[in-house]
């Protein structure tokens, strides 16, 4: 099953670590299947608050995407990201091939208290 990188990132004044960290960002996941989705890409919000910007790698598994977290080479960099931008950044798990989410819907109803 797929993983997702998620990181929702504030905006944040242009800094030389900054430049570093995305030059060398791309060759820390490579080993791990890693790639960028979305990222620099402008988004449009429909509803609620999203200040900043959206960045998504994904990854064939979350194993590999803890794997990459967790990689001396990521960690290593991380600093130069996150000493200038706040932001959050979760890891998520995508769907199975052929998904149906009428069952998880299902599943609700059948918890539901009696009427």
């Amino acid at each position: 099953m797929p993983a997702y990188v998620i990181a929702h990132l504030q905006e944040a004044a242009p800094h030389p670590e900054i430049a570093e960290y995305i030059e060398r960002i791309p060759t820390t996941f490579e080993p791990y299947g890693g790639r960028f989705l979305v990222h620099a890409a402008q988004h449009e919000v429909k509803e609620g608050s999203w200040p900043g910007h959206v960045v998504v790698i994904g990854f064939p598994g979350i194993a590999e995407a803890r794997a990459w977290w967790d990689s001396p080479a990521y960690q290593e960099i991380a600093p130069l990201r996150s000493r200038h931008i706040e932001g959050e950044i979760i890891l998520v798990e995508g769907v199975p091939e052929g998904y149906d989410p009428t069952v998880t819907a299902k599943a609700m109803r059948e918890a539901l208290p009696a009427e």
